[in-house]
C-alpha cells in the first residue's frame, strides 16, 4: 500500500480537530510513555494546543532522548543550489516560473567552483538542490553526482520527485539520501498554492518517498512548508508519513526538517501563524515519537534562536548556506530561493557547538557502507591542484 492510500484515509479538517480536542490529561499520558512507544494519538497530544503549557517538559525529555541516542553531536552541512530553473507557478518561492528572474543552470566548471569553497569550509556532506525541470532531469544529475562523488562522503538531493527507476540509476552513482517535502498535506491549500507545472500533481509528490525507498536510498527525508496551512495538522500527516517509511521502508533511514515560510521574491501570501515556540514544540513532539529519525535545522532561523534551539531534539544544522546557484564562488548573480537569518561562516557555527560542549561532525557516512569505495575515479582535474 502506497502512502498515497494511508493518506486518503484521513480527513485533514477532522485530524485537525481532533488535535485541538486533546487534554492536559492527554499531554501528560503521552510525556509519561516509554522511550519509544508513543503512538500517533500521543503525537496528537504533544502537537496540541494543549501541550503549549508543558514545553519545558517537553523540551528536556526530547534534549534526554537525542543524547542518549545521537550524543552531544550535531551534523553540518550544507546546500548546493545547481540551478534556479523552475516549470512550477508556486505561491512562496522564489524561483517560481511565474518570477522574472534570470534563470541559471551550472556548468560543470560552475559546480566545481562551488566544491573548492564547500572543501575549504570542511564540509564531507552536501546537499544539491534545484528547482524542478527537465533542463535537470536525470542525466544532469547524474552527471553532478559523478563529479561530486571523489570529493564528498554524503550525497544528499532535494530535487522534482522522480520515478523509481531513476532514483535507483541515482543511487548507482552515489546518492545516498533524497528529500522531498510535501509542503502540505491539506489538499485544499496544497491545490491554492500550486498553480501549474508537475508539482500541482499532490499523489506523484506524496508517493516519492514509496518510490525512494523502493530504489534502495539509504536515507528518506520528509517535512512540510509550516505556514501554508494548520500547522499542527501538517506535522500530525508528516508523523503518519514518518511512521508509513519506518515501516515499508524499514532499511531506509529517515530525516525531518522543519523550513519556515521566509521572505521571498514574488508577491507576499496570507501564512498561517508557526512561531518559534510552536516550532520548538514541533520539534520536541517529533524527537518523542521516533528517537531514531535525524531532525534539521535550517539557517532559515536566526541565530539567537538556533544557538538556544539546537539542543531540543536536532540531530543535523546548515551553516554558511547560499540558496542561489554558484552562490559559494562567485557574487550573487542569481536569485535566492529564499532568505536566510543566520549567515554566521560554517567555523562561527562549528566553534560555537564546541563552546557548547557539542562535537561539530563534518563526516558521519563513508562509500564504503554503500560500495562506492576505490571506485569514485580520479579526482576531478579542475580539483586536482
Amino acid at each position: 500500500m502506497s502512502f498515497h492510500d494511508v493518506w486518503r484515509r484521513h480527513d485533514f479538517a477532522e485530524v485537525a480537530r481532533r488535535i485541538a480536542s486533546k487534554t492536559p490529561a492527554d499531554v501528560r499520558r503521552a510525556l509519561g510513555r516509554s522511550r519509544g512507544s508513543v503512538d500517533l494519538e500521543d503525537f496528537a497530544a504533544l502537537l496540541s494546543p494543549a501541550a503549549a503549557p508543558h514545553l519545558e517538559d517537553l523540551a528536556q525529555a526530547s534534549h534526554q532522548a537525542t543524547v542518549e541516542r545521537f550524543g552531544r553531536t550535531m551534523r553540518l552541512f550544507a546546500p548546493l543550489y545547481l540551478s534556479n530553473a523552475c516549470a512550477n507557478v508556486c505561491t512562496y518561492c522564489g524561483f517560481s516560473a511565474h518570477n522574472k528572474i534570470r534563470r541559471k543552470v551550472l556548468s560543470d566548471a560552475e559546480i566545481l567552483a562551488d566544491v573548492r569553497v564547500l572543501r575549504a569550509h570542511g564540509f564531507d556532506h552536501v546537499l544539491l538542490v534545484t528547482g524542478e525541470t527537465g533542463r535537470v532531469g536525470r542525466e544532469y544529475l547524474a552527471n553532478a553526482l559523478r563529479l561530486l562523488r571523489p570529493e564528498f562522503s554524503g550525497l544528499w538531493m532535494e530535487v522534482q520527485p522522480l520515478p523509481e527507476q531513476d532514483y535507483a540509476a541515482l543511487a548507482a552513482e552515489g546518492l545516498s539520501s533524497v528529500l522531498v517535502y510535501q509542503e502540505t498535506y491539506d489538499a485544499a491549500a496544497y491545490q491554492r498554492h500550486h498553480l501549474s507545472g508537475p508539482k500541482a500533481d499532490m499523489a506523484w509528490r506524496l508517493d516519492a518517498p514509496d518510490r525512494i525507498g523502493s530504489a534502495g536510498i539509504k536515507k528518506v527525508g520528509l517535512g512540510a512548508l509550516f505556514g501554508l496551512s494548520d500547522w499542527r495538522a501538517d506535522a500530525w500527516f508528516t508523523g503518519l508519513h514518518l511512521r508509513h517509511v519506518e515501516r515499508v521502508h524499514w532499511r531506509t533511514r529517515t530525516t525531518i526538517s522543519f523550513p519556515r515560510l521566509r521572505p521571498h521574491e514574488g508577491a507576499e501570501i496570507p501564512v498561517t501563524p508557526f512561531g518559534q515556540r510552536d516550532l520548538v514544540q514541533a520539534v520536541c513532539a517529533f524527537r518523542l515519537l521516533s528517537p531514531e529519525a535525524e531532525l534539521s535545522l535550517s539557517t532559515r532561523e536566526d541565530r539567537a534562536f538556533r544557538d538556544r534551539a539546537f539542543r531540543l531534539g536536532f540531530t543535523s544544522m546548515s551553516a554558511g548556506s547560499r540558496t542561489n546557484p554558484g552562490g559559494y564562488a562567485s557574487a550573487p548573480e542569481s536569485l535566492e530561493q529564499f532568505e536566510i537569518d543566520d549567515d554566521r561562516s560554517p567555523a562561527e557555527v562549528a566553534a560555537f557547538l564546541r563552546s557548547q560542549g557539542y562535537e561539530a561532525v563534518w563526516k558521519d557516512w563513508d562509500s564504503t557502507y554503500d560500495g562506492f569505495a576505490g571506485r569514485a575515479g580520479a579526482r576531478p582535474a579542475a580539483l586536482a591542484s
